[in-house]
């Protein structure tokens, strides 16, 4: 510095120099090493481009046999065919984007032609033919599907009418449990009360419950929907064994076994 008369640099600016140096120093061998990947990746035998090269290659023998390229050439046609693919991709995306979104325009349905009804197999007025329950007991609406003698699934619409919400619970109305067995019961006695059958209503009988359980609470405005299966029928003794289950929405609510007894005349 005394010989050239130059003025000494401070701490600070030797160490922003050396920084400077070794940003600079770092980025030009990122870029070096990004460099060498790309093309080691374009050249690599075991690239989807190799393989795309070589089926075109290999479709086309005449054209190997007749004229040679050379690496440079052969870098700028697989560029070419990156950004070909990359355009094609783009535009099929821009595609599929587009009849999507017609798709869902078309599809829109409102919600209250979304969802079917329940299909009516017997109505209120059959039900009261099978049934000798009345208000306020019956608790069967309508039945959607009946195999008598083998199976019935019922449903029960559940309204804040229902003359049990008052007090079952004045701050939280929630249907009894031993309501919704009640109703599976009968559900279970339009099983059983057929012509084909031979059960009468004079004389069937709820006889028995277990294992029952309770796995959600019903509220007004949901739909019970019970389905009762016979499982053994013991026509010497009169006692028919069934299955239960009651759904809301696709989940279980209750489920049990019930005990039917069929007397004599």
């Amino acid at each position: 510095y005394k010989r050239q008369n130059l003025r000494p640099l401070s701490i600070f600016q030797q160490q922003t120099f050396t920084h400077s140096c070794f940003l600079v120093f770092t980025l030009s061998l990122c870029s070096s090493m990004a460099s060498t990947a790309l093309s080691h990746s374009l050249l690599s035998p075991h690239s989807s481009l190799s393989h795309r090269s070589h089926l075109d290659n290999a479709s086309l023998p005449l054209h190997r046999s007749t004229t040679s390229l050379s690496p440079n050439s052969a870098l700028i046609s697989r560029s070419q065919l990156v950004w070909s693919q990359s355009k094609k991709n783009r535009s099929s995306f821009i595609i599929n984007c587009f009849s999507d979104e017609k798709e869902s325009t078309k599809e829109e349905v409102p919600i209250e032609k979304r969802y079917p009804a329940y299909p009516t197999v017997m109505d209120i007025n059959q039900i009261r033919e099978i049934l000798p329950h009345r208000f306020p007991f019956l608790l069967v609406d309508r039945v959607i599907e009946c195999n008598p003698g083998v199976s019935a699934v019922a449903i029960k619409n559940v309204t804040i009418n229902d003359n049990f919400f008052p007090g079952h619970f004045p701050e939280r109305p929630i249907m009894p449990g031993v309501l919704m067995v009640e109703a599976m019961a009968q559900v279970g006695g339009i099983v059983m009360l057929q012509p084909e059958v031979g059960g009468s209503r004079d004389n069937f009988f709820f006889a028995g419950v277990d294992k029952v359980r309770f796995r959600k609470p019903v509220v007004a405005g949901d739909t019970l929907v019970m389905r009762m299966t016979l499982v053994k029928l013991q026509k010497r003794f009169g006692i028919a064994k069934m299955e239960g289950k009651a759904y809301v929405g696709g989940d279980v609510v209750c489920e049990g076994e019930f005990l039917m007894a069929m007397g004599s005349e």
